[in-house]
């Protein structure tokens, strides 16, 4: 039930006035019903692959679905993914993202790869810089990564994949939208040069929002190129961005529920609040035959630079006491890999390959006191500390060894195992020159070496086939190792380095093509045992970060899509997420505190999306979808219960042999629930985005 959060009213307008569209009889000249014998995965085994054929739950979004939904961000692009919510905004400011899988709602929970590298690298998954222009296909992982990446996660896995240069599009956008934004896009190939293919992309953006003084403004661009090169082909591409955030502020809680005496949109940052960011990255790979195998070697380095300067209310008094930040952190990856695989045979397939990820990561700053209006009726106005006397330094060397085999000894069965030798080494420095020195002989920071193995098991067995039918069955086992998060805030340097985070976990499900392929349905149950997840809490009044004992993961997601003629398909997912705490003791206001059989804050039991779409080459274009989150609590010790919300989101426009306009709408019944926590903040939280609207003008050439 969607109680007022979404009332009935509103969704027979939107889907009243979308099925009239939808009916309309096909474009003149019909286009073939899709199948999916063209979604190809490689995240799950770097080897390209039907993703049915997989025994793990994986999902792919090819780009001209993303296309035809407008999504231009992730979470409108992810919305009908089964078991995924994502939440925009968070502390990683309103261009950000944090997305929820198997039950899990963190930054750093999941693994983000973009064109096959780690997108973030040794620290945390770089969500603001990454760009859904020109992409052929977003491949979506449910459960820990493959043995293939040591930058790894446990709830999933998105890969999101752009087109080779050589299968570029020429594009050109214009929109405009609600609260002042706008976004200008482009994408062609170029003139050959020196033998290579190329592309370039940019996409200048800006976008506001109804909450005060928040908004942020994006330049990114990319130029990727490929060549043959002796007997195999080379690639390099170029990614670049820039940003500035205007920051939101989280609303914060009293008791069971969110304050009353806060405006649902007060921003209670300095007048001059920022989250800037300018990130540079560079990769090139090289794939060649070596006899029956094939040979791939990638190299990415990225360099990123961010300022931040924000704040976070202490009290609810009229004029608040605040806590503000301000930092210069610069961060520089550097990832290679390389790998032979043998995919040839129809029998057995393998891969076996090492790879290295370093990060380095250094941070100076100073924290500051200053007094917010709790109604936000003005911004105050804040001198920016110029004595940074926090110094934070940390590096990581991530290297691995990894070995990966499919066998098929009959058609209807396949064997999947993968093993990985981790060896993970970090060490952190932190200074704060307001604070004495350690005695002598002490020394300042900590260290860690770990080495340790992980791996996987999988099997399936085709139970049905016939003619292009079929349904199969699949179970698999995951062991998975992951050095602990750091997110460089101000207190990070005093304490020692996290114990790493493990899990193991299984997965049980059903994936079947039926109807010719116009039917599809897929279920998995999964139960996942945690160690040491990383948590936020406050010490001493900072945002840090701790071990939390013992945790379990388990639940259900079930997905089904029919493809109709006349490019009209439909799609609804439902999962039921179980996270709760098996063992963590903790304190509250200095009293010991077990927290087993709570559920874990922010986690909703229930998730459930439906989306109705006709999207033909030449026609009216129109789309309808609905997504409801459950009831969550808000805090650890299951104090405050949030209630369930749903958003409905619609599409129209026409389309013609080159040109495509349309108007999009988000959350058009205006929910404005919490859906994310801020780990800056105590006991605060970033609310749903407002109702907006953009209009997109679009020519391909």
């Amino acid at each position: 039930m969607l109680k007022a959060k979404l009332s009935a009213s509103t969704i027979a307008v939107v889907i009243g006035g979308a099925l009239p569209v939808l009916a309309q009889s096909p474009s003149p000249t019909p286009s073939p019903t899709p199948t999916h014998t063209e979604y190809v995965e490689v995240v799950a085994t770097r080897i390209p692959e039907h993703a049915e054929e997989v025994p793990m739950s994986i999902e792919v979004i090819t780009g001209e679905e993303l296309r035809d939904w407008g999504g231009t961000d992730l979470r409108s692009a992810l919305g009908l993914a089964a078991g995924l919510d994502v939440a925009a905004g968070g502390d990683a400011g309103p261009a950000s993202f944090v997305p929820e899988l198997w039950g899990l709602k963190e930054l750093d929970a999941f693994l983000l790869v973009v064109d096959g590298i780690p997108w973030g690298g040794a620290f945390n998954p770089a969500l603001t810089t990454m760009s859904l222009e020109d992409v052929e296909r977003i491949e979506i992982l449910r459960g820990a990564a493959p043995v293939m990446y040591g930058a790894t996660s446990f709830v999933g896995v998105i890969h999101v994949v752009h087109r080779d240069a050589a299968a570029a599009k020429g594009n050109v956008s214009l929109s405009g939208g609600s609260y002042a934004s706008g976004a200008v896009r482009f994408g062609a190939r170029l003139p050959a040069w020196a033998g290579f293919e190329s592309a370039v992309s940019v996409d200048l953006q800006r976008q506001g929002f109804k909450d005060d003084r928040t908004a942020f403004r994006r330049g990114q661009a990319s130029w990727r190129n490929s060549r043959p090169l002796g007997s195999g082909q080379f690639r390099f591409d170029v990614y670049g961005t820039w940003l500035d955030q205007d920051p939101a502020s989280p609303h914060p809680r009293e008791g069971p529920a969110l304050s009353a005496a806060v405006p649902i949109d007060a921003n209670h940052n300095p007048a001059d609040a920022f989250l800037n960011e300018r990130r540079v990255a560079l990769s090139a790979a090289y794939d060649r035959a070596v006899g029956k195998a094939g040979w791939s070697t990638s190299v990415a380095f990225t360099r990123s630079n961010q300022h931040q300067f924000r704040g976070f209310l202490v009290t609810l008094d009229p004029e608040a006491e605040a806590h503000g930040l301000r930092e210069d952190i610069a961060v520089t990856d550097l990832y290679v890999d390389t790998h032979l695989s043998w995919s040839k045979s129809s029998r057995w397939k393998a891969v076996l390959g090492a790879d290295h990820l370093h990060g380095e990561g250094e941070a100076k700053g100073a924290d500051f006191d200053y007094v917010a209006p709790l109604d936000g009726s003005f911004a105050p106005v804040v001198a920016e500390p110029d004595d940074f006397f926090i110094s934070i330094g940390d590096r990581r060397e991530f290297s691995g060894l990894y070995a990966f085999g499919e066998w098929n000894p009959a058609p209807r069965w396949r064997f999947e195992a993968g093993a990985r030798l981790n060896r993970t080494s970090e060490k952190r420095e932190g200074e704060n020159a307001e604070e004495p020195p350690p005695p002598p002989g002490v020394e300042e920071g900590s260290k860690r070496d770990d080495t340790r193995l992980s791996g996987s098991a999988a099997v399936s067995f085709t139970a049905f086939e016939h003619g292009s039918d079929r349904v199969r069955l699949f179970a698999d086992y995951r062991n998975t190792f992951k050095p602990a998060a750091i997110d460089f805030g101000l207190e990070a340097g005093e304490g020692g380095i996290l114990k790493p985070e493990t899990a193991n976990s299984f997965e049980v499900g059903l994936k079947s093509r039926l109807a010719d392929n116009r039917l599809s349905l897929e279920l998995a149950a999964f139960q996942m045992d945690f160690k040491n997840l990383v948590i936020a809490q406050a010490i001493n009044g900072l945002p840090a970060l701790a071990n939390a004992g013992a945790e379990r993961f388990k639940g259900f997601e079930a997905a089904a899509a029919w493809r109709m003629p006349g490019r009209v398909s439909a799609r609804a997912t439902y999962s039921f997420h179980d996270a709760e705490f098996r063992d963590f003791l903790t304190e509250f206001d200095g009293v010991p505190t077990q927290l087993a059989g709570k559920r874990l804050e922010m986690s909703a039991r229930h998730l459930f999306s439906a989306g109705l779409l006709r999207a033909p080459g030449r026609g009216v274009l129109a789309g309808v979808q609905l997504n409801w989150v459950g009831s969550r609590f808000l805090n650890k010790r299951n104090t405050a219960l949030a209630d369930a919300y749903g958003t409905v989101s619609a599409s129209l426009g026409w389309r013609a042999e080159k040109w495509e306009v349309r108007l999009d709408g988000r959350n058009l019944n205006d929910a404005r629930d919490p859906v994310a926590e801020s780990e800056l903040g105590d006991a605060q939280y970033y609310r749903l985005n407002a109702r907006r609207f953009d209009v997109t003008v679009a020519r391909r050439f």
